[in-house]
């Protein structure tokens, strides 16, 4: 049975991981990149979205984070254009 993908680093990513982690102005990046780290240190995705955030995640959402980091490196921590929360009120849209 699998645990989850592992995700090897090299020091370079590793590096840039702790960077983006400790300092990036997004707390979801910082999440993002210290789910990574564990998931790079042996422990299980799952383990990971049930225990080792400040809050628990579906470990679907963690493995699709690993995964896209594999594929984007840093830029997959990002949020995707069209994604989020939409604006309530939309200046532009017509008055009813």
């Amino acid at each position: 049975m699998s645990h989850g993908p592992a995700l090897p680093l090299s020091a370079q990513q590793r590096d840039e991981l702790l960077r983006l982690r400790d300092h990036h102005p997004k707390p979801y990046v910082r999440e993002r990149a210290a789910a990574l780290l564990k998931v790079a240190d042996g422990h299980c995705v799952r383990h990971v979205a049930a225990h080792g955030l400040l809050r628990p995640r579906a470990e679907e959402t963690v493995a699709a984070w690993v995964r896209r980091y594999r594929e984007q490196g840093a830029a997959g921590l990002g949020v995707r254009p069209g994604r989020g929360r939409k604006p309530a009120f939309s200046p532009g849209a017509p008055h009813r």
